[in-house]
């Protein structure tokens, strides 16, 4: 092809895209002064003309061209009606190439006249289409075949239009900003030209056919073997020339011949979606190019789908199989968390923070499809969608109409998923041609669950990788690995365990995976949400407080908060918060209830406390405060120490344990890669219900509690609400900062020896707030304006306390201040900060009698003797405790929620090969505080 042709060509794509656009945008104009009856007249028209103009184009151009109408024509659930029916044309036979240059093309590929290559070649063809052209033949043999002769010349055609097609899509997305399809031009550049090499074509097509072919064994036991299609036999091949079995069919567009053979349109379409959700999630090797003429449908009963040209199949690494899976399976399960995630694994990076956003843009890919009768309807939907998300980046951003347009909240789009994403979208157009609905999520989702259950159920005696490759620290550590691979997966979904002896480490084990749908190790560094063991967190900044005088146990909490002193709660002292005797056990009960998303709301949550009423006098009974302890302790912290509750936090706690990135109360964009996620043992959550609660526990928290357990993972996997501040319930951290954490408390406040240099990676070595790619792309950012954590909506804004009791001198609490104990979280005497935590000595008379709680933390002991540890365990089975006699701090972390049996008998193994007393909370029959009323096992283990 001469350099006059080629530039023809661009000329001819341009003038057109040129002339094209200019006519949209004069109707633009015009429409706004008309009628709405005679605007979608106006349109239609516009929209007719417009797609005849690109048709000719098509037709006259040939090539890449032809099947990019082809791809636009199966849009029928995005694209104008007219532009459906219109290139729709492409959809069957171009003019045909001369006979001749078929021939010679034959003759010349496989070495041989045509009269000793075929019994049999008719001269029509069945099909011309934008590469090939294709016969009908008998070869000598008798075998009926069909041979398939790429047009001469088309490889530069080809390659030229592509280069077209690049310019052309660049120059739309300088247009207009909101239409940028560079990732997917990109992909097709890579991609297409591997059409071109029939040899290519041969191999995927044995390859697929294998592939589906074969029963594979998934975690739902079979999934394939309901995968029901034809695939022709290849029989000769070369890079112009291929030959294959010829199989007599439909055409998809052919809807008269459908009918009369009685095609169930419906069941083809699942069966087409069937086996290509095998080829992505099962083979990670399919088909890209799923447009209508990829394909027939059998004349014999029960009419199979017969698949057609794998020129341009995609093969994809098992991670990147993994990533797809899990982004298919977070939308269906609403799970942004997973989401981010799978778009981290995937390599897909946003330059802007909006998980609800990308929810709902990744979710568009897999709903259900809809018919072409409706598309109008789905278009405009499609559109207030867009126009909504465009809204709510300007809002984000701070950018006005015409900088929102130029922004892209992509900073990088992984090949392989656009390819990915094709695919879906002619599945979609698919459907819509054919006039049917078809519930994607269904019929995929048995194919993406067992690509990543494929490899969890194999379990710890096949799988080497279910305890994480790490340093063994003792011989004890050894032995529980030993009892973890014992007690195997059917309990254990994912697991850490971390314990200190005398301020050492003596283990530290990670075993299993992050989630039902996320099939990566756990590893010493996963952040697992705690639930209540974030109580013992809250409670240790309360006692940091006091130690640095900023409060006093036995103050009146209204002349810290001064809002708090209404509605009967003037007499209430912060003692009273700590050991759960306050009254306010059901505070906020009904607004969670009527609103349970209201708790992401910190200052409203605040505000809500400071008006409840208490229940029952201060200090006359100790009812457990689930969801209140935080909440009250939260608001007392702010107000004592006039800073936001994550600067304390990170001061009195992280930083001088040096826990960065390992242990937080409401996480910051950036992390996300690194959590568990919740999901529920409900074979032992049913046994909830014969349970009895005890005086100390509210009724309200135990009824419907197998109901509200089975809630609970949906609940807090949510983004929003492992963003918020919740001090009673919504910790996320590792059992090593846990475990580190209740060492030092252990050792009245001082702070352990550096963790194992052998850990990977190591403890701390996380940056604690990550830099999100939006800082890099605001604008007028202020000269050393400092970056906020966003652990909820509120605390990324400067709240202005006009109440609070600091004086100039005394307004911050520093870094130095906790520095300059030489090593210890506590200024406090060993003894002294130890009695706070338990409620003894001095601190005695400020707990209820008999009490089961300290200041702030459960106390832990054996029935009939003096308690001799604390901590806090959660609901589902984490727990954080230690026994400061014995020198011995533990912390367990689970993920899959159950009545506590795992969490009992690693705590109870520990302690009896160290002879530490096992404290009744881990024993069989012993008695149980209010948070392992959700942890209670039967008694034979």
């Amino acid at each position: 092809m001469g350099w006059g042709t080629l530039i023809t060509r661009r000329l001819k794509v341009f003038s057109l895209a040129l002339f094209v656009y200019f006519d949209y945008k004069a109707v633009q104009k015009r429409v706004q002064w008309v009628s709405a009856v005679k605007k979608n007249a106006i349109w239609a028209k516009t929209h007719e003309r417009n797609a005849r103009r690109v048709l000719n184009l098509m037709i006259e151009l040939e090539g890449l061209w032809v099947k990019m109408g082809q791809y636009l024509s199966t849009r029928a659930d995005v694209l104008p009606e007219p532009y459906i029916e219109v290139l729709k044309q492409l959809q069957d036979s171009l003019p045909p190439r001369p006979l001749e240059e078929v021939c010679g093309t034959i003759e010349k590929e496989l070495g041989k006249p045509m009269r000793q290559l075929f019994a049999t070649f008719d001269v029509d063809p069945l099909a011309t289409a934008s590469i090939a052209q294709v016969h009908r033949a008998t070869l000598e043999d008798g075998r009926e075949v069909v041979v398939k002769v790429q047009h001469d010349g088309i490889k530069e055609i080809i390659l030229e239009d592509l280069k077209n097609a690049k310019s052309l899509i660049e120059w739309i997305a300088w247009a207009e900003p909101q239409y940028d399809f560079n990732p997917m031009i990109d992909e097709w550049c890579k991609e297409a030209p591997k059409e071109l090499d029939f040899n290519h074509e041969a191999e995927n097509t044995r390859t697929v056919s294998k592939n589906l072919s074969r029963k594979t064994e998934g975690g739902s036991g079979s999934v394939s073997s309901d995968v029901d299609v034809l695939i022709p036999e290849i029989i000769q091949s070369t890079e112009k020339i291929l030959i294959l079995e010829y199989m007599d069919g439909i055409r998809l567009h052919d809807n008269d011949s459908l009918e009369e053979y009685g095609v169930d349109k419906k069941r083809l379409v699942e069966e087409i979606t069937r086996a290509y959700a095998h080829q992505i999630y099962i083979d990670g090797f399919f088909n890209g190019d799923p447009h209508p003429g990829n394909f027939l449908v059998s004349k014999e009963p029960p009419h199979k789908p017969i698949l057609l040209d794998f020129g341009l199949t995609k093969r994809i690494s098992q991670s990147m199989k993994q990533a797809l899976a899990k982004m298919f399976l977070s939308c269906a399960e609403g799970d942004q968390v997973a989401l981010l995630s799978a778009f981290a694994e995937m390599g897909l990076k946003l330059r802007v923070d909006m998980p609800q956003q990308s929810m709902e843009i990744a979710s568009i890919f897999f709903r259900q499809s809809t018919t072409a009768t409706e598309a109008k309807e789905n278009i405009k939907a499609l559109n207030e969608q867009r126009e909504r998300n465009a809204k709510a980046l300007q809002e984000k951003m701070k950018l006005n109409k015409k900088e929102v347009k130029h922004f892209n909240p992509v900073d990088a789009f992984p090949g392989d998923a656009i390819i990915f994403m094709r695919v879906l979208n002619l599945l979609r157009g698919l459907s819509a041609s054919l006039n049917v609905r078809i519930v994607y999520l269904d019929i995929m989702r048995p194919f993406a669950e067992s690509t990543l259950l494929g490899n969890m159920t194999r379990g710890p005696s096949t799988n080497g990788e279910w305890i994480y490759d790490s340093p063994v620290n003792s011989e004890v550590e050894s032995k529980l690995r030993s009892l973890l691979l014992e007690m195997g997966s059917d309990k254990i979904l994912g697991l850490q365990v971390c314990a200190y002896k005398d301020g050492k480490v003596i283990i530290d084990t990670a075993a299993g995976t992050l989630g039902k749908y996320d099939p990566r190790p756990v590893q010493p560094d996963s952040l697992f949400p705690v639930f209540s063991v974030t109580k013992g967190i809250t409670a240790g900044m309360v006692h940091w407080l006091v130690d640095q005088g900023k409060l006093k146990y036995e103050e009146t909490v209204a002349d810290i908060w001064p809002k708090f002193g209404t509605n009967k709660k003037e007499l209430i002292k912060v003692y009273h918060l700590l050991n759960h005797t306050s009254g306010l056990h059901n505070a906020l009960g009904d607004v969670v209830k009527t609103d349970p998303m209201s708790v992401c709301d910190w200052e409203e949550m605040l505000d809500q406390i400071a008006k409840s009423t208490p229940e029952t006098e201060p200090g006359s009974s100790q009812i457990y405060h689930y969801l209140s302890f935080g909440w009250l302790c939260g608001g007392l912290i702010e107000h004592a120490s006039g800073r936001k509750f994550q600067e304390i936090l990170e001061e009195a706690i992280v930083h001088p344990l040096h826990i960065e990135g390992e242990l937080y109360v409401g996480i910051p964009p950036g992390v996300e890669s690194r959590l568990a996620t919740l999901t529920v043992d409900m074979e032992e959550i049913q046994k909830l219900q014969g349970i009895k609660p005890g005086p100390d526990v509210p009724p309200e928290l135990l009824s419907g509690i197998a109901q509200m357990a089975a809630g609970v993972p949906a609940m807090f996997n949510t983004l929003n609400i492992r963003r918020a501040i919740i001090p009673a319930a919504n910790g996320h951290l590792s059992a090593r900062a846990l475990a580190r954490y209740y060492a030092a408390l252990a050792a009245g406040g001082a702070i352990p020896p550096p963790h194992s240099s052998n850990a990977k990676p190591l403890l701390g070595s996380h940056v604690h707030t990550p830099a999100f790619p939006t800082a890099a792309t605001s604008k007028k950012k202020k000269k050393g304006s400092a970056k906020k954590s966003s652990g909820s909506s509120s605390s990324m804004e400067k709240v202005e306390y006009a109440q609070l009791r600091t004086s100039d001198a005394d307004s911050e609490v520093s870094v130095a201040a906790s520095g300059s104990t030489g090593g210890r979280l506590f200024s406090n005497s060993d003894s002294g900060i130890m009695d706070a935590f338990m409620g003894g000595g001095e601190y005695s008379g400020m707990i209820h009698p008999n009490s089961k709680f300290g200041l702030g933390f459960r106390r832990y002991g054996r029935s009939g003797a003096p308690p001799t540890g604390f901590g806090h365990s959660g609901m589902g089975g984490s727990n954080g405790f230690c026994d400061p006699e014995h020198g011995f701090a533990i912390a367990v972390t689970v993920n899959k929620m159950a009545l506590g049996s795992v969490t009992r008998r690693v705590v109870r193994f520990v302690c009896e090969e160290l002879g530490v007393p096992v404290p009744d909370e881990f024993s069989v029959a012993g008695e149980k505080g209010p948070d392992m009323v959700l942890n209670l096992a039967p008694p034979a283990e």
